[in-house]
């Protein structure tokens, strides 16, 4: 979205203008390219490409590359790319050459070239220039067929494109050549050639496979033989004697630590019920029981009797009182009862006693078997760490053997039929229709280049325009007011001159531009004068009249034809108006208003005469005209603008005129304006449309900062309005230029 300022609009309309401004450019360089195109594909050979397609297998079931796969298989692009390479080496050109004997086949010696390739050809001989001045030495017949030989390998390998097809394992093989029945012949061949080429390459790959096998299979199995030799004698001299893949003596450690386990189970089991029942015994716990004390009828019968006499001395306690005989008696009973169950308790811990006694005696036997076999353990496994290392030996001689021995009977059977892992899947045929040059590919880059030069031209000429267009570009750059646009006049018809001698104080006009705002009063050139004046009444800090004088950067910039437009314009409004050609050195507004003057500024300086008596006088508008006649080179222009002479015309020309206008010179070419300049009142700047750098009216106008600060505004001059168009931008005065146009009259 634009912002408030219109900001994207500007830049939008920006990008339209410079369109509208240089589509003409564009579109003459994309016919221009368009034409070459044609021209091109009219005198271009046609070439045809023809193709055949190879699958690569990856079964990998070859002997070489099992012999390679000790480690990690080969990456799949890396090795299908391996064998573009293949079929673009020059093994496999050099085979195909050879084969179809293409140093003698004339189609394919002595192309025809095309006019494009000629030029390239003459390029690369006129860059080469080492070429110039070698000289072809001697050859004999077979380095000539050599060199021929070689030249052919290369153009085949130029003409020959292979490429893999998407991510699969097919490779595409095409070759182009201006003979579609060669260029099919050529790519069948590189596919021939190619499986070939790999059926020889696998074969001397096996063979050499093979050999080798051969020798490491003898190596391994006297290797082999001594390490397993090795091992017998060891256990021999170590007395190492095994039962079942495992030594005697760790087959009893093993038994003895299993016995041990269990004997310190038991032993810990006897010691808990030994402790439980001591703990009954000592704590005197008539209601506490044991697994032996359930079992024996003689402690089961005693805490019969005791519960039944502890119930009925409740009861007789309860009715008659607790000092009653008979609950007396009972709890005699109960005492005795209860002495009797303890001795039992005590019998069944005595023999509670024993069986841990047992049992730490059996426990502590086994201890001492299991140290006594864990020392000749610990001696037979220091032996057994080096007959462990002669087994691991023994053991890798014999597999390496055995493997060795099966990759050398494949070897031996892929010798004798050998197979290649590579097939055609598609041959090549004639083409019918040429390859390139493409048509359609030819206009369509034609139309791209085309427009991308015109593009670039384009870009060039709006980077070079570094002109006044646009109010905009007048107040940006020069830092002034834009009083407004004075169009090109192309009127230029011749005005009569009289003769009589009694208007020879009169203004004659050369021209009808001299009197253009008159003649054309509602006309866009006198609004923009009448723009000027008000610039110029309240710019001016003077009351009365006002000194104006007429500037710009450069000769030739229409800024006399302002001067006396503006004069003119001021005159026919009703004011005194007095304009002086101060422009000693090119005095062109007395060109346009009296070239008939003998007298004119140079005689009021140096002689000190009246202006009223050297005035040219305008019949119609009452203008009055002091002009500049020149009749030789003024060495010292400069000092007479700024001599006290001038300031007394001026100073006079005040008490008699409104307006006082001097045509002064350019300010970049001499320094008589900036002379002059303490003098006047304001000044007006007429830079040329489109024609003026702004880079140069802004050095001229900030030149002098006593004109840059009197200066009322700028005027555009010799604006072609037609070209003002293409510049316009939206909400830009120009922009809006065609719904106030119908208030300016120029006929």
């Amino acid at each position: 979205m634009p912002d408030d300022d219109g900001a994207l609009a500007i830049d939008v309309e920006r990008v339209l203008a410079v369109v509208r401004r240089q589509w003409r450019l564009v579109m003459l360089c994309v016919l221009v390219a368009i034409v070459l195109g044609l021209i091109y594909l009219l005198t271009a050979v046609p070439y045809f490409t023809a193709s055949t397609a190879v699958l690569i297998d990856r079964s990998k079931s070859d002997i070489v590359n099992q012999l390679s796969a000790i480690g990690s298989l080969a990456d799949d692009e890396a090795s299908v790319l391996s064998q573009v390479q293949i079929m673009r080496s020059e093994t496999i050109a050099g085979a195909v050459v050879d084969k179809l004997k293409l140093t003698e086949a004339p189609e394919f010696t002595h192309q025809p070239a095309s006019p494009l390739a000629m030029v390239k050809g003459f390029v690369r001989t006129f860059v080469n220039a080492a070429d110039w001045f070698s000289s072809t030495p001697d050859l004999s017949d077979a380095d000539k067929a050599e060199r021929d030989r070689l030249a052919a390998i290369e153009t085949l390998q130029s003409n020959m494109a292979v490429d893999r097809v998407d991510r699969s394992y097919v490779l595409r093989i095409d070759y182009t050549s201006p003979d579609p029945a060669l260029s099919a012949r050529i790519a069948n061949t590189i596919a021939s050639t190619y499986l070939l080429d790999k059926l020889n390459s696998k074969y001397d790959a096996t063979r050499r496979a093979s050999d080798w096998l051969l020798e490491r299979i003898d190596e391994l199995k006297e290797k082999a033989l001594e390490s397993d030799l090795a091992v017998q004698r060891f256990r021999a001299d170590n007395g190492l004697v095994a039962a079942g893949g495992q030594l005697m003596s760790d087959q009893q450690l093993s038994e003895l630590n299993s016995q041990l386990i269990l004997a310190r189970a038991d032993t810990a089991k006897a010691k808990a019920r030994y402790e439980r029942i001591k703990s009954i015994i000592d704590s005197h716990r008539t209601d506490a029981i044991v697994d032996d004390v359930l079992q024996s009828s003689i402690s089961n019968d005693l805490r019969r009797k005791y519960l039944e006499a502890s119930k009925l001395e409740a009861d007789i306690s309860g009715r008659l009182g607790s000092n009653h005989i008979q609950a007396v008696r009972l709890r005699r009973e109960m005492k005795e009862y209860e002495r009797l169950m303890f001795e039992e308790l005590g019998r069944i811990a005595e023999s509670y006693q024993s069986d841990v006694k047992v049992a730490e005696s059996r426990e502590q036997a086994l201890d001492t078997s299991v140290a006594a076999a864990q020392g000749v353990t610990v001696t037979a496994s220091e032996t057994q760490v080096q007959m462990r290392e002669l087994e691991r030996t023994a053991d890798t001689y014999k597999n390496l053997y055995q493997t060795f021995l099966q990759r050398y009977q494949e070897a031996t059977q892929q010798q004798s039929f050998p197979i290649t892992d590579a097939r055609v899947i598609g041959k090549a045929s004639a083409p019918s229709r040429p390859s390139a040059p493409s048509k359609p590919l030819v206009l369509v880059l034609s139309v791209l280049l085309g427009g991308l030069v015109g593009s670039a031209g384009a870009a060039f000429r709006e980077f070079r325009d570094r002109y006044f267009r646009t109010n905009e570009q007048v107040r940006q750059t020069l830092g002034v007011e834009f009083l407004g646009m004075a169009p090109i006049v192309t009127s230029r018809k011749r005005i009569e001159q009289s003769d009589d001698r009694d208007h020879t104080q009169q203004i004659h006009k050369s021209d009808s531009i001299s009197s253009y705002a008159i003649d054309h009063p509602m006309s866009m050139f006198a609004e923009t004068l009448r723009s000027a004046k008000i610039g110029v009444d309240l710019s001016s800090r003077t009351t009365g009249c006002k000194l104006v004088g007429i500037v710009s950067s450069l000769p030739s910039e229409g800024k006399s034809t302002i001067a006396v437009n503006f004069a003119s314009l001021l005159a026919m409004q009703g004011a005194r108006v007095l304009l002086i050609d101060a422009d000693l050195r090119n005095p062109g507004a007395t060109r346009a208003l009296g070239r008939h003057a003998e007298e004119g500024l140079l005689e009021a300086l140096l002689d000190g005469r009246s202006v009223r008596d050297l005035a040219l006088m305008d019949p119609k508008t009452k203008l009055a005209f002091l002009p500049a006649v020149v009749t030789r080179r003024v060495l010292h222009s400069s000092e007479l603008l700024a001599s006290p002479a001038m300031n007394g015309i001026l100073q006079n020309a005040r008490a008699l005129f409104d307006y006082v206008i001097l045509d002064l010179p350019p300010l970049l070419p001499v320094v008589d304006a900036r002379a002059i300049a303490p003098k006047l009142d304001s000044f007006l700047y007429v830079v040329e449309w489109g024609r003026t750098s702004r880079k140069a009216a802004k050095s001229a106008l900030h030149l002098d900062e006593t004109i840059y600060g009197k200066c009322a505004g700028a005027i555009l001059n010799k604006v072609d309005e037609d070209k003002m168009k293409l510049y316009r931008a939206y909400g830009s005065n120009e922009y809006y230029s065609s719904r106030y146009a119908s208030y300016y009259q120029e006929a």
